[in-house]
């Protein structure tokens, strides 16, 4: 017993059916369940705290590269190719091949690892399903271990769910899509989870979990290959090293066959898209290719040039695919993919179906249609939707346009993209209406997220941490910088904080009105707001707005009998 916290921390705790004893050196500091025991085993704890052993060192050294890189920009420096890897970009090697499994990817549907979703998800008609615990997850201690059951019964295909309250049940269908998972982000941490002392990395949590449990049954029902990955938040080709040496750690330790393990990178970082080759070559015997995280991009290349009072972006709603820095980043990800055949994936409309306004969903209906065919014409092998209900619309899209499997073979050699390509500001107004819009999503995302839900419906889009960090950033950086406002009768104003205070205040007595006096009392709308407005505020900007607010969702067991 720990006396200074209450906590029991001795690694022979027993679980509650008398089952062997956690490893030496864990200790499950959230709250268990007998179902939690399903995955919680001592073998899969073992088998997670010995690649947290491993690579802890290394983890910790890429986030202090990422602190070291962005002193740089901070000190007036902009992301580049980097010249010491110019014989990779310019080499003629190529990733291994995508396996049957992977080769249409044609529309893949994303969303979080809870139950209903997964089934939904994976009865869409979505040629691939990409279960969530990072973005779209609000990552409750409940939500990571009833994650893990769900998607170890989606492998085995018993997975079911009971809606008593609209008397429906739900299974899978004959064929399903294929599973994708994407663990969190290197620079999140486990906090229920502790080895040797420390919060298990996120990450390592995640892929070990659901590879333990899952790798021999998933590669028994697609030819010997998976489990298949997304790998989020990347910066530069050395974390893609980490995971490429987890991979083959993964693998050699269970006796599977090199290469098994694929994952698909997310591009969601603008110091990335400089590191694409160096990334796919540090992947290429498990790489499965690249996708356009276009909302995370946004976010990211605003925090990355934090310090440019130059490079004040406009309102998030006019920062569309078409502008050119995003146009030359999509150019730019289908072209390397191809020239090393690999996987190059479209990003994310956010568009979701408007059930009760037929003109409305017509026309966002529209925009999703526009923004795939975009896509596939540019070159794209695959794309994301939204929403189960987009997925025959963008099927429809695609299917037109690519009839093989997926475009590898379209090179797009026209395309020449340079460092001003990349770095080009995007044009468009910063209005009031721009920054309430962000203050009232960000706080009412920021609330769901807090009472454990990750994935939120607003205004008739898909809000996820990503979406809601542009909210942040882009208050944070017209805040910072007193950004001129233009349009309307506001135009010449400039962003301060006290602007910012009035229309806080304001934007709460509106999501009051909007849910309703008992929703809002019964919600965490106003802490979320003092969170908001205290990152929004801050002298200098945090890294992820999740960080903070993970503290407010860390529930810690009480104290366990020995």
């Amino acid at each position: 017993m720990d006396s200074s916290t209450g906590y029991d921390i001795s690694p022979k705790k027993k679980s509650s059916r008398g089952d062997a004893p956690y490893p030496a050196g864990v200790r499950i500091r959230g709250q268990t369940r007998p179902e939690f025991e399903k995955v919680l085993t001592r073998e899969a704890l073992e088998f997670v705290a010995n690649l947290e052993r491993k690579f802890r060192p290394r983890v910790k050294y890429i986030l202090e590269c990422r602190k070291e890189q962005q002193a740089r920009y901070d000190a007036g420096e902009l992301p580049a190719f980097d010249p010491a890897t110019k014989s990779i970009r310019e080499g003629d090697w190529t990733c291994t091949g995508p396996p049957a499994a992977l080769a249409d990817r044609r529309v893949e549907i994303t969303g979080p690892v809870e139950r209903k979703m997964i089934i939904n998800a994976l009865n869409s008609g979505a040629k691939m399903f990409m279960a969530d615990f990072e973005d779209s997850l609000a990552p409750t201690w409940e939500n990571i271990v009833l994650g893990q059951i769900n998607l170890r019964d989606a492998v085995n295909r018993t997975i079911t769910y009971e809606d008593k309250a609209r008397n429906k049940s739900y299974k899978l269908n004959n064929k399903t899509a294929t599973l994708l998972v994407r663990p969190r982000g290197w620079h999140l941490q486990e906090a229920h989870i502790e080895i040797d002392g420390q919060p298990a990395t996120a990450a390592l949590v995640d892929f070990g979990l659901y590879f333990f449990h899952n790798h021999s049954s998933f590669r028994s029902k697609h030819g010997g290959y998976g489990p298949f990955f997304y790998l989020p938040k990347m910066q530069h080709s050395r974390e893609a090293a980490v995971w490429n040496s987890v991979f083959e750690d993964a693998e050699d330790s269970n006796g599977v066959p090199r290469g098994s393990i694929r994952g698909t990178v997310l591009i969601e970082t603008l110091p990335a898209v400089f590191q694409m080759h160096e990334i796919l070559y540090e992947l290429r015997e498990h790489s499965a290719g690249l996708n356009c995280g276009r909302w995370d991009y946004i976010f990211s290349f605003i925090k990355t040039v934090r310090a440019h009072p130059d490079r004040l972006l406009p309102d998030r709603a006019g920062v569309g695919m078409t502008q050119h820095f995003l146009k030359s980043y999509t150019e730019l990800l289908i072209k390397t993919c191809h020239k090393r055949g690999v996987h190059a994936m479209g990003g994310m409309a956010a568009q979701i179906p408007i059930r009760d306004n037929p003109a409305a969903n017509e026309a966002a209906s529209a925009l999703v249609r526009a923004d795939k065919l975009r896509e596939v014409k540019a070159g794209h092998d695959g794309t994301w939707a939204a929403h189960p209900g987009l997925v025959p619309l963008v099927l429809e899209v695609f299917d037109a346009n690519m009839p093989t499997h997926h475009q590898i073979h379209v090179k797009r050699e026209d395309v020449q993209v340079i460092c001003a390509d990349l770095l080009q500001m995007p044009k468009g107004q910063r209005s009031l209406e721009g920054l309430r819009l962000n203050t009232r999503v960000g706080v009412q995302y920021l609330a769901a997220w807090m009472t454990g839900t990750g994935s939120v419906p607003l205004y008739n889009l898909m809000e996820d941490a990503a979406t809601a960090e542009i909210s942040r950033v882009q208050n944070w950086q017209w805040i910072k910088y007193n950004a001129v406002l233009d349009g309307g009768l506001v135009s010449g104003v400039r962003v301060t904080k006290e602007l910012f205070a009035q229309v806080l205040d304001e934007e709460l007595v509106r999501i009051e009105r909007e849910v309703g006096p008992a929703k809002f009392a019964n919600g965490r709308y106003r802490e979320a707001a003092k969170l908001f407005a205290k990152q929004c505020t801050a002298p200098v900007l945090d890294d992820f707005l999740t960080l903070d607010a993970y503290r407010s969702i860390v529930q810690f067991a009480p104290t366990a009998r020995m």
